[in-house]
């Protein structure tokens, strides 16, 4: 193609550009296609104003890199500044203590958490079973799928809920 149809052109393109990175941004929430968004904004003023569209391209990939570099850090940082420190899920089930309701004999066990959940239990490779019967304390130190790995409590009563 004539170096003056790209030029010509080259709004189509920054615009098609621009709606793709927000699209993608919509999906992602972390900045980065914002950034390049941004950027992109910065190739299609340039144009308007008469720019060679190699002039635009570095226009908007040093826009965007700044960006990305300098704006999308703090603005991350801003993000989370307030953001629930509580755990979820099965981050919340780490560290958490239990009782032994089925011991370990056969392989798996069944524990109570503090939380009042009952799992299915496994120890934790490299630990014997043997102290573990029903009614002795363990912590959770891992999920693996729907099992809860656990290990014998060290201290006779662990902390029932880690803060």
């Amino acid at each position: 193609m004539e170096p003056d149809v790209i030029s010509s052109w080259a709004w189509v393109f920054w615009l098609g550009l621009i709606l793709v990175f927000v699209i993608i941004e919509v999906n992602t929430l972390e900045f980065t296609f914002l950034m390049l968004a941004l950027g992109s904004v910065g190739g299609l003023v340039a144009g308007l104003v008469g720019a060679p569209w190699w002039l635009q391209l570095v226009i908007a990939a040093v826009l965007a890199l700044l960006l990305v570099l300098f704006v999308r850090p703090p603005l991350l940082h801003a993000l989370r500044k307030n953001a629930d420190p509580a755990r979820s899920n099965v981050d919340a089930l780490l560290g958490l203590g239990g009782t032994v309701m089925v011991d370990f004999r056969f392989g798996a066990g069944q524990v109570k958490l503090a939380n009042g959940d009952v799992w299915t239990a496994r120890v934790a490779d490299g630990i014997a079973p043997g102290g573990l019967e029903e009614g002795s304390r363990v912590v959770v130190t891992a999920i693996d799928g729907a099992t809860a790995v656990v290990v014998p409590a060290t201290d006779p009563t662990p902390e029932e809920a880690p803060q």
